[in-house]
């Protein structure tokens, strides 16, 4: 039996020299990026109260062909503006393949988690690093918190200490770990899981082999 290997292109990059003079680089197909600037000496914070100037923060936006625009956000807008990528920023913690899609519980663990990390003023990690929301988290959670009897409070505490500590640390990664079988939560969680699946069951699976 012959083994092949496939070996991945890796993708050209395009050094481009913008019409401001940054040299900006280019992956693959991509046409345009996409930044926010936030230039500080236009910001001042005073305890809970915050003066922006305008051009205090803006998105530049670089194109293929060399051409780049800077697009000072209005201050009268900046509230709408930041609503709307704090809307994005949570949307896409809930993001899933069609194929590991993500129960309404899990979303609500995701969207919690990363509240708390935002509340503490930690942006969070990005998807590409780790970051969002993990399908069947919520029942490993459930899992340790019979498997301990700590209280739910408790166990979040706990995960999110484990992922700071670690950079390399997923939470996929993390809560595959007490998936295991024959561990303590890995028992549990497929107890928690074929309960699941019994309750949406569409037929009766042993009356169906009868009539087969």
């Amino acid at each position: 039996m012959t083994e092949e290997i496939v070996v991945k292109a890796k993708a050209e990059v395009a050094a481009v020299t913008m019409t401001d003079g940054r040299v900006v680089n280019f992956v693959g197909k991509r046409k345009v990026l996409k930044e926010t600037v936030v230039d500080s000496s236009k910001i001042e914070v005073e305890g809970d109260v915050v003066q922006l100037q305008a051009g205090a923060v803006s998105i530049r936006m670089d194109f293929r062909n060399g051409e780049t625009r800077l697009i000072p956000l209005p201050v009268a807008l900046l509230a709408r503006f930041a609503g709307h990528g704090g809307e994005q920023k949570f949307g896409d913690e809930l993001a899933s393949s069609a194929a590991d899609p993500m129960s309404e519980e899990d979303m609500v663990l995701a969207i919690d988690d990363l509240n708390a990390q935002i509340q503490a003023g930690n942006w969070g990690k990005g998807r590409a690093t780790g970051g969002g929301g993990v399908s069947g988290a919520s029942i490993v959670v459930q899992a340790i918190c019979e498997a301990t009897g700590k209280d739910l409070a408790t166990v979040k505490a706990y995960l999110q200490k484990k992922l700071d500590s670690d950079e390399a640390l997923t939470r996929r990664a993390l809560y595959d770990s007490f998936r295991v079988a024959g561990t303590k939560t890995g028992i549990i969680i497929k107890r928690l899981e074929d309960a699941k699946l019994a309750k949406t069951a569409k037929v009766d699976a042993d009356a169906e082999l009868e009539s087969i």
